[in-house]
């Protein structure tokens, strides 16, 4: 198993020379503690991890060390562990092993000790790198201001053969992947294994940019560590962009290997090798993809970044400022593959979907292969920390507990079966289509349902029903593999089936709002408890709720509306009480003429005493004197935004109201009917 801690390798038995082979089981179902969105389990075949060999060479290694130093290594009990050897000039010198390092000797490092060790090793490159013949080592040299070596790393090199099989469905689909992690985590020995299965496996031809021969070892003839590939040095480190153009124009081949991609003009040799059709596998540093959105230097990777200037409709329909920030091409490497822990990688198989949610302030729901304890894959979906304890707090508040026969990852209920992996593909409905924008996003919140005990018996029995159905339907040994669903939240589709009708049976209503205010929208329909979700893709809506003055104006979305068959609803003011008139109405919820009792809290902004006063002294002067009595009444001088309130109160009863007098006696008077 690979040591999350330091080593590019598996376990092995120690105080032997033998290679182990470890044997990692099938893929299966375990909980994650951080995982919040629907697993999904990699089909067997597209991740056949049938065993891990580790080939070190390490004697190779500790034979160009000073012979005090090599002889405690070789009666190391941890020697079979060792991550590197670190001398320097005038210190003591160190081994390092996973998670903790320790002297070798109380001696300290001379000239004569380092001069012993290069003499040898191979010649030192531009990127003081040198190597030893037919192995992966790396000794690396540190200088001074004359050029003079006073200290060596010496890093041991493994070659793992089946280190890939987490993301091997990847590695055969032919798209082009890049891998990202901080130094030391793994990337270059990921590297050289999807090299060596796409050439020996695959069969494809296969071209290695080797700028450090850290890929496939020093000298000229190449470690068997990559198979058939062949493999292209590179004289100095900055001429690597045009031996990488050279690799395509002179040998023709399928698949291209780089490893440490570090400069803008490399970036650009990448894009031009991925526009002529050829596969690229790269690794560049950077933890996170929303590293390299932010280095100017390799974004190109990932399409690269521009500021643009929307135009008014396309600023008030994305709800943002008029200057944003947008992808200015296709992304380079379609998949971006984040190596988080040498156990726990994160997968972004569609690059460009990321980073325009990332530059739209969306959070990515990303896709999260990890090997367990016992050597098993588990592919979970991930939010991050914050969305992961919203959720949990949201469901844990609105349903008190699990439904029987759920667990927080299988809401189903029974084992999934690792069948065709397109066979089932979730959208916001549970069609046929992929789920797209606001709910897919994971930004969307389901609404809290009420709990079981609040529910009437017949209630409780539609939905006990309900639930056995959709168990029925999707669960058993015989279910089809489920990819995603909704936004991420299994609860959010299948646990909350009881508010998929309303109030007055009402089937949940999904709105796309234009021009109209989302807090007040949301206001609304929390204060109300209405059954409607709000969405930012007009092709999962069930409605259209806007301003009757820009529809007016607006053919475009006119057009949009008609060919998808959406219903445009219209109100004359992004107002309160016009909203939730318009809400009822697209409900077709009673909204008689005669106004129902105000819910005060439903015009207050923020609840203060102040409001709800200002609030109750308008309702009490409505109902018990402009109604009954016809008279115009006067209120109390009250504060901008506490009289715009007092307004959308009296709307609410369809009267009229008008601000007169100068600050700050400025005050309401409301006029009968």
């Amino acid at each position: 198993m690979v040591n999350p801690n330091g080593i590019d390798s598996s376990d092995r038995q120690t105080g032997t020379g033998h290679d182990l082979e470890q044997s990692v089981p099938p893929l299966e179902r375990r909980p994650d503690a951080t995982a919040t969105t629907a697993e999904t389990l990699l089909a067997a075949d597209t991740a056949n991890l049938t065993g891990m060999q580790i080939t070190d060479d390490l004697t190779k290694l500790l034979d160009i060390l000073p012979d005090a130093i090599r002889l405690r290594l070789e009666q190391h009990p941890q020697k079979d562990m060792l991550v590197e050897v670190v001398l320097d000039i005038g210190r003591r010198p160190e081994a390092r092993f996973p998670g903790q390092a320790e002297y070798l000797s109380e001696a300290l490092v001379s000239q004569a000790d380092l001069d012993e060790c290069i003499t040898k090793v191979g010649d030192f490159g531009g990127d003081n790198r040198a190597g030893i013949e037919r192995t992966l080592h790396r000794i690396s040299a540190i200088r001074n201001r004359r050029g003079d070596v006073i200290g060596l790393t010496c890093r041991v090199g493994r070659a793992i053969f089946g280190t890939i099989g987490m993301i091997r469905d990847l590695v055969e689909s032919g798209r082009s992947i890049l891998m990202l992690g901080r130094p030391g985590v793994g990337k270059t020995t990921a590297l050289r294994e999807i090299a060596r299965v796409l050439a020996d496996e695959l069969e494809k031809r296969v071209v290695i940019i080797d700028t450090s021969n850290e890929i496939a070892g020093d000298g000229d003839v190449p470690h068997p560590a990559i198979g058939r590939a062949r493999r292209m040095q590179v004289a100095r480190p900055e001429l690597q962009h045009q031996v990488m153009i050279e690799a395509v124009e002179n040998h023709m081949p399928e698949v291209i290997v780089i490893d440490e991609i570090g400069t803008e003009l490399e970036a650009l040799a990448a894009r031009t090798i991925a526009e002529r059709g050829v596969q690229l596998v790269g690794t560049a540093h950077g933890n996170r993809l929303e590293n390299l959105i932010k280095n100017p230097t390799l974004s190109d990777l990932i399409g690269g970044i521009q500021s643009v200037t929307l135009g008014d409709e396309e600023a008030r329909r994305r709800g943002s400022q008029k200057s944003v920030l947008e992808r200015k091409a296709p992304p380079t490497f379609d998949i971006a593959v984040e190596m988080l822990e040498r156990h726990r990688w994160v997968i972004h198989e569609q690059v460009a979907e990321t980073v325009d949610s990332l530059l739209r302030g969306r959070q990515p729901n990303p896709q999260v292969r990890a090997l367990s304890e016992t050597g098993k894959v588990v592919i979970t979906h991930e939010l991050s920390s914050a969305e992961a304890d919203a959720q949990t707090g949201q469901r844990r508040s609105a349903r008190g507990s699990v439904a029987p026969g759920r667990s927080a990852l299988n809401p189903l209920g029974g084992q999934a079966d690792l069948g065709d992996r397109s066979a089932f593909v979730s959208s916001g409905r549970l069609g046929g289509v992929q789920s797209r924008g606001w709910r897919s996003s994971g930004q969307m919140r389901p609404l809290s349902a009420p709990s079981q005990l609040d529910l009437s018996p017949d209630e409780q029995q539609f939905e006990q029903m309900l639930d056995e159905s959709l168990q029925g339907g999707f669960g058993g040994g015989n279910a089809a593999f489920l990819h995603e669903i909704l936004d991420g939240d299994p609860e959010a589709t299948f646990g909350e089936a009881g508010q998929r009708v309303g109030p007055n049976g009402e089937d949940t209503l999904h709105v796309y709002p234009y021009a109209v205010s989302r807090h007040q929208l949301d206001q609304v329909i929390r204060t109300l408890n209405l059954p409607v979700i709000l969405t930012k893709d007009i092709d999962h809506a069930d409605a259209v709720l806007a301003l009757r003055s820009h529809v007016k104006n607006h053919s475009k979305l006119r057009h949009i509306a008609k060919a998808r068959q959406v219903p445009i609803h219209t109100i004359k003011a992004s107002t309160i009480p016009q909203i939730a008139h318009g809400l009822r109405r697209m409900l077709d919820m009673d909204d008689s003429g005669a106004p129902d009792i105000a819910d005060l809290n439903l015009f207050s902004s923020s609840g203060s005493e102040d409001e709800i006063e200002a609030l109750e002294e308008a309702r009490l002067a409505v109902e018990q004197i402009v109604i009954p009595k016809g008279q115009p009444v006067e209120l109390l001088p009250r504060s901008p935004i506490v009289r715009k309130m007092q307004h959308e109160l009296v709307e609410h009863y369809h009267l009229k109201s008008r601000s007169f007098g100068d600050e700050p006696n400025r005050r309401l008077r409301i006029y009968p009917a």
